[in-house]
């Protein structure tokens, strides 16, 4: 589990967790056959459908590019997000930081 996650992100990763499952069923796909498909084991596949935050999110692309077109992603999320972030928090000078 991920530490001082926000209660929303826990609430998106279920859905998606959920989508994901309402997927598989639709296809009449074992979780066995999915995770096999995308390369994880079973408990890992089960990790997704119940959107544990602890999954890699290559294991979404991955299981997006079987069910779906991951790329759909890139059209969603803003090329200025992170920009967006930083201008929210504190300003970046570009220059890495010195750790002490």
């Amino acid at each position: 589990t991920v530490r001082n996650m926000p209660q929303d992100t826990e609430n998106i990763l279920r859905e998606l967790g959920e989508r994901l499952r309402h997927r598989r069923l639709a296809r009449r796909d074992r979780q066995s056959d999915m995770a096999a498909r995308i390369g994880v084991s079973r408990p890992t596949y089960s990790k997704l459908e119940n959107g544990d935050p602890g999954v890699a999110v290559g294991h979404w692309l991955t299981v997006l590019s079987v069910i779906g077109n991951p790329r759909v992603l890139l059209d969603t999320i803003p090329v200025d997000l992170f920009e967006m972030a930083d201008q929210s928090g504190r300003r970046r000078t570009g220059r890495p930081r010195k750790r002490s």
